[in-house]
């Protein structure tokens, strides 16, 4: 299950989600619908977090604000 989402708590911080063992698949596959990405390819997930998300600010905020709207 999603190695990544240990690297992510500030986003979850911001987002206003905890993830927990009951929510972390639907985290999980949300995530990989918004960044684009094959469920259960998590290095390829990972990769596309880092890529683009953690190095640019403005994509960072359109992710924590997907996964508000998401998690509702």
């Amino acid at each position: 299950m999603s190695c990544y989402l240990r690297h992510l708590k500030d986003i979850f911080d911001e987002a206003g989600i905890a993830v927990a063992a009951s929510n972390k698949k639907q985290i999980d596959r949300a995530i990989h619908q918004i960044v684009g990405t094959d469920y259960k390819d998590c290095p390829g997930t990972w990769r596309e977090i880092k890529q683009q998300i953690i190095a640019d600010e403005q994509k960072r905020q359109d992710f924590i604000l997907k996964l508000k709207n998401t998690f509702k």
